[in-house]
């Protein structure tokens, strides 16, 4: 992938990160100054480094239609950061996760007495959703974009209470795909249509960007989720196999419970259900998700969602150089699987 577009799209980020914070910290501290550090804090963990992938999307659609950047682009790459970020607060929180991206994780901020950091973080989450759509304002004829990052937050949620819901049954794998379809397949939705929305790209272009987004998200959630279980820590940034430790069900655990037989499906249901599960117990997990072909599938299906998702932005009228950096973006979804397991 072009880590030169990368850098370029990060920094463009950035910038509108800190100009929209300095704003919202000073307005904060004025009415009492203790907001104004919570925003300090808000600034902060959007402001850690990662790969931006999801909103370099959008940027990388809007620059394919329509040739530039412009000031509306950036104001929708902040939004959609604000968004992001709005999402995992609170996908931190209930997932009980200590950090994000070598920092604390944001209820974690906060050492006020038992439960203030919980509530602050779901009050925080739902201030990152409010500001992403008040972002938006500054964007002219801007309703179609609030629909679709409505829409995509409504589905978001709805994933969550499935992912949480199969910490206590087996789903299947059809079922892991109808938990899914409303988690990194929607977000990359929503980027990508976001995009094609602010370019006013026609109805055939878009239908084959949502098609796309569904197909990266796919391959890029087979791709956490394997990272989660099979990546050492120095490689994930946090310990890793906590979803095996909580009962999570990812593809590779779901394909694991179909492939596996007998006694060691068995083994495998006795682990997942304990909660308190070791590190002697997780390695074991790892070797069962091997041995009966579960992660090798997982992987397969990953690189058949990344093959789609690039038929898929090749149909579009996308320039050519934009379709080249996202084939690279893609792959690197897909071929990063090999550095882990």
């Amino acid at each position: 992938m072009s880590d030169e577009i990368l850098d370029e799209y990060d920094a463009l980020i950035e910038s509108e990160v800190r100009r929209y914070f300095s704003r919202a910290r000073e307005e904060a501290t004025r009415y009492h100054p203790f907001m104004g550090r919570v925003y300090e804090n808000l600034e902060g963990y959007v402001l850690r480094k990662g790969r931006r992938l999801a909103t370099t999307s959008a940027l990388l659609v809007y620059t394919g239609f329509k040739g530039e950047m412009d000031a509306y682009a950036r104001t929708l790459g902040l939004a959609l950061e604000l968004y992001r970020h709005a999402i995992l607060v609170h996908d931190d929180l209930v997932d009980r996760d200590e950090e994000r991206r070598g920092g604390r994780a944001f209820h974690r901020l906060f050492d006020l007495g038992e439960g203030f950091g919980e509530a602050a973080a779901i009050f925080a989450g739902n201030m990152l959703y409010a500001m992403a759509l008040e972002a938006l304002e500054d964007i002219p004829k801007s309703e179609e974009l609030r629909r679709l990052f409505a829409r995509a937050y409504r589905e978001v949620n709805e994933s969550q209470v499935l992912d949480a819901y199969f910490e206590h049954v087996e789903p299947s794998v059809e079922e892991w795909y109808a938990m899914a379809s409303r988690r990194a397949p929607s977000l990359f939705r929503l980027t990508l249509l976001a995009g094609a929305a602010l370019a006013e790209a026609g109805k055939e272009e878009r239908e084959h960007l949502e098609k796309a987004g569904a197909e990266i998200g796919y391959a890029f959630d087979i791709q956490d989720d394997i990272i989660g279980t099979f990546a050492t820590r120095e490689q994930y940034g946090r310990e890793p196999g906590r979803d095996v430790l909580r009962g999570k069900k990812p593809l590779h655990i779901a394909l694991a419970m179909k492939l596996a037989e007998g006694e060691e499906r068995e083994e495998l249901r006795r682990i997942l259900a304990s909660r308190s599960a070791g590190e002697a117990e997780v390695e074991r997990v790892k070797e069962l998700v091997r041995s009966c072909g579960a992660l090798d599938e997982a992987k397969r299906i990953a690189r058949q969602h990344a093959a789609r998702a690039k038929a898929e932005i090749e149909k579009t009228s996308l320039s050519g150089e934009v379709k080249e950096v996202f084939a690279s973006f893609i792959d690197y979804v897909a071929e990063s699987l090999e550095w882990y397991a």
